[in-house]
């Protein structure tokens, strides 16, 4: 099935090398040191060891790295082949697939449901608004029933938190928590930043 092309997609199509710099400039930071990996390091305090996790947009990789290194089974999906296979060249271990979060298909040796989901680095903000129930609801289909769904954005990136949280429901996502920062700050009417924890309706 063939989705409307998302910001992302419109973005490579335009500037072919941008994709490349983007994985570059993480590799620096990494080499810099920078910690890179706190939504990640959230992800495995939630969870008990060897779980199943899905990072839903995982970009070249470092969370989905990180959360293997930390001894979890890991599937990574995203829609840029080239982040993908950065992620197998810098943080192999995990499953990675190139796929539309709104619609993609497992490997019958990956895990088919999560114990939690990360979706993290403004993912949500780069999806085409005719895609983003869809992408929603195949990350609720795809929770265990105990399952955690954490989504995470910046405002003011042409998706607002109240639309986004109404669409949460709408696919299928019951909010347990909503939290300012990735170290859970507390949201307030002013933040501008939203990490939102969810489970299945």
């Amino acid at each position: 099935m063939t989705f409307p092309q998302g910001q992302w997609q419109q973005i490579i199509a335009r500037d072919p090398g941008h994709s490349a710099r983007y994985i570059e400039r993480f590799r620096m930071l990494a080499a810099q040191g920078h910690d890179l990996y706190g939504e990640a390091r959230l992800i495995d305090a939630m969870v008990g060891r060897g779980s199943a996790l899905l990072d839903a947009g995982c970009g070249p990789g470092r969370h989905a790295g990180y959360l293997h290194e930390a001894g979890h089974r890991v599937v990574g999906v995203d829609v840029d082949p080239a982040l993908i296979a950065a992620a197998q060249a810098d943080s192999p271990g995990p499953t990675y697939l190139v796929g539309d979060l709104a619609g993609f298909d497992l490997p019958e040796e990956a895990p088919q449901e999560f114990d939690a989901i990360l979706c993290a680095g403004n993912v949500m903000t780069f999806l085409h608004p005719e895609t983003r129930v869809p992408a929603l609801a195949q990350l609720a289909s795809r929770l265990a029933a105990s399952g955690r769904a954490v989504i995470g954005f910046g405002a003011g990136r042409g998706y607002a938190f109240d639309e986004f949280l109404a669409d949460a429901a709408t696919a299928g996502l019951s909010l347990q928590q909503a939290f300012a920062t990735w170290d859970l700050r507390p949201f307030t009417p002013q933040a501008d930043f939203l990490v939102a924890v969810f489970g299945r309706a």
